[in-house]
């Protein structure tokens, strides 16, 4: 999932990606799905840190209803409302999810196609280093799975400490806001419990441009609530690409 902080770091992006021919993370992120030259994808391997203890913890699943799949994957992005999240619309339902948004944290998802496709929007760009430990350290350690769950958080830490050293921000605090808009989602896969959703963002471009990348994001249904599966190597540029237009995705209705 990729989000810009700033037109300088996607213009900096783009001839990275010219030199190499990968997609790199504009999140930072978002995530990675940035403000600055120096922003990479949040799930870069590197040394990791003890990361910080939140204040606000998720509720316990035995305190949510019992999920029972419902809806259908057509209509999983209809219906919603749209709040601002340091600069990005994130997309919420009030019968799907998140039912719990506290401390810039947001949990309790139903077990459904449209809770999973808004907790793979809600819980990934979480995972950004861009918000700062209070946020994407609890973001991985309690809503995040998977061999690589360990491999993220650690490039999470090494990738905040540059970005708010070159924002000249204060440990703890955002290194900056996100530039992106949450465009289109597909369903690669769905069952109750499991879902992988390919999600495209759209970010601004030098002259005027868009820029789309589409990530991919495995959900599975853990203690009551949906996890993140974290992406392969810990990297979310593993897990995206970028795309010439929306055709094959499922466009977002205008957030409001």
């Amino acid at each position: 999932m990729f989000i810009f902080a700033s037109r300088r770091s996607y213009r900096r992006y783009l001839r990275q990606r010219r030199r190499r021919r990968i997609l790199l993370l504009a999140l930072m992120l978002a995530l990675a799905w940035v403000v600055l030259a120096l922003v990479y994808a949040p799930g870069r391997p590197g040394r990791g840190s003890t990361a910080p203890a939140a204040r606000h913890r998720p509720a316990p699943a035995a305190s949510y209803p019992p999920a029972r799949p419902r809806g259908t994957v057509a209509a999983a992005g209809q219906d919603l409302s749209w709040s601002d999240f340091h600069g990005i619309q994130l997309p919420a339902s009030a019968q799907d999810g998140p039912r719990h948004v506290d401390g810039g944290l947001a949990w309790g998802f139903a077990d459904t196609p449209r809770g999973a496709l808004l907790a793979a929007v809600n819980i990934g760009v979480r995972t950004a280093a861009l918000w700062g430990p209070a946020i994407y350290a609890p973001t991985i350690t309690r809503q995040v799975t998977g061999a690589y769950a360990a491999a993220l958080l650690a490039a999470d830490t090494s990738d905040y400490t540059q970005l708010r050293v070159a924002a000249h921000v204060r440990a703890g605090h955002p290194a900056g806001r996100g530039y992106a808009v949450e465009a289109a989602y597909r369903f690669a896969a769905w069952a109750p419990g499991d879902a992988t959703v390919d999600i495209v963002t759209a970010a601004p471009g030098s002259g005027g441009t868009e820029v789309l990348a589409v990530t991919r994001i495995e959900v599975v249904w853990r203690r009551g609530d949906w996890r993140v599966v974290a992406p392969p190597g810990g990297d979310w540029a593993s897990s995206a690409s970028s795309v010439s237009s929306l055709a094959g995705y499922t466009p977002f209705p205008d957030e409001g």
